[in-house]
């Protein structure tokens, strides 16, 4: 069947305020290296709710969705393999990372920090759709791939859902954790039971943790993360106070803290007080805090007194992507990801999916054209 000339996306073009549903030509010849993709599904990220609130710096208008598999429509020239070196084709089922760093800068090729790139560029975050070849994000019909791309044939074997069920929450959590370091029967903290959060305690239990605790909610993602391993759930609903909090941590593990505490929630207040639940010489991460959500009172004295390690991550590079996929396959069993997908919604109730995301009325909501 011949591609379309038009397809339908939902667009952000003001903040804090409804998509619309627009419908824009499709690019009729290719960039060489350039794609373009039949969406199949695409993830909603709790970035999307940011972005849509405007509490993110970006230029409208926008198709958001940065976490999306669909299939090869079309290959530009030059075009062949994948990341892996894996041949493409016509009808190939894809998944591709979110941003492409320029390689050659001062992060990239001197510092080997390319997820600090300036030149890097994420789908469904940094491109206008006003101007061709506007299929640009996820929550479209079509996804144009520019060339560039760092795009990922997909195994037969593994499920759609699967993919977008763990979205960019498990290549974030790789990154994080390959930064962090668990070591041979760690108890590992985790900070938040959404997407992240799900996906460090997959990651921590299958890197050597003994005991993964996660502090978070609603009882609905708490009950996720026992279906994920944890062994045990604090429920921030019924333990209120973050000193009583504290105290059932250090209850967890034997009155010492965790050996590390990864922060996966977002909300600055979280800091200070997984600080207070990590063990003397532990490790904390912040990994939440992609969106800037302001300041918070924190006493370095804790850093020193505990002789903490307190470490940061920021998104993540092709190899996690990579790895990612491989874990997934490998564990499809162990970690129900695809269980993740709880709601569904085609692209003219993208506002609803926003919407349910936004008030924690799900453990993944995903767009499906």
């Amino acid at each position: 069947m011949s591609t379309p000339r038009t397809a339908r996306a939902s667009v952000l073009e003001r903040f804090n305020a409804p998509l619309t549903v627009r419908e824009y030509p499709l690019p009729r010849e290719l960039e060489a290296g350039a794609a373009l993709v039949k969406t199949e599904m695409a993830g909603i990220c709790g970035t999307d709710v940011h972005l849509w609130k405007g509490e993110l710096p970006i230029t409208l208008p926008v198709i958001l969705g940065h976490e999306t598999v669909g299939r090869i429509e079309q290959l530009g020239p030059g075009l062949e393999i994948d990341w892996s070196g894996q041949p493409l084709r016509i009808g190939d089922r894809v998944a591709w990372t979110s941003a492409t760093s320029c390689g050659k800068c001062y992060f990239c090729a001197e510092k080997r920090q390319p997820t600090r790139c300036p030149h890097r560029r994420a789908y469904g975050i940094g491109y206008r759709c006003d101007q061709p070849p506007h299929f640009l994000g996820g929550y479209a019909e079509y996804h144009y791939l520019r060339p560039g791309v760092n795009v990922f044939r997909l195994p037969d074997d593994l499920d759609t859902a699967f993919v977008v069920g763990a979205g960019c929450a498990l290549v974030t959590a790789i990154h994080g954790i390959e930064r962090t370091g668990i070591e041979w029967q760690d108890t590992v903290l985790v900070q938040g039971a959404g997407p992240v959060g799900i996906s460090a305690l997959a990651i921590a239990k299958t890197s050597g943790a003994s005991k993964v605790i996660v502090i978070g909610g609603p009882a609905s993602r708490l009950e996720m993360a026992r279906r994920f391993g944890a062994d045990h759930v604090i429920d921030i609903d019924k333990v209120r106070e973050p000193a009583a909090r504290i105290d059932a941590v250090r209850g967890l593990t034997g009155g010492y803290g965790a050996d590390a505490v990864l922060e996966c929630v977002g909300q600055p207040a979280a800091v200070a007080e997984g600080m207070e639940m990590c063990r003397d010489g532990g490790r904390y991460l912040v990994l939440g805090h992609y969106c800037d959500a302001g300041p918070t009172a924190l006493n370095p004295h804790v850093i020193t007194r505990k002789q903490l390690r307190v470490i940061g991550s920021w998104s993540s590079e092709p190899r996690h992507m990579k790895a990612a996929i491989e874990f997934l396959q490998a564990t499809r069993d162990l970690f129900p990801f695809d269980q993740m997908v709880s709601h569904r919604f085609n692209v003219d109730r993208c506002n609803e999916a926003l919407a349910t995301t936004a008030a924690w009325n799900c453990a993944k909501s995903v767009i499906v054209p």
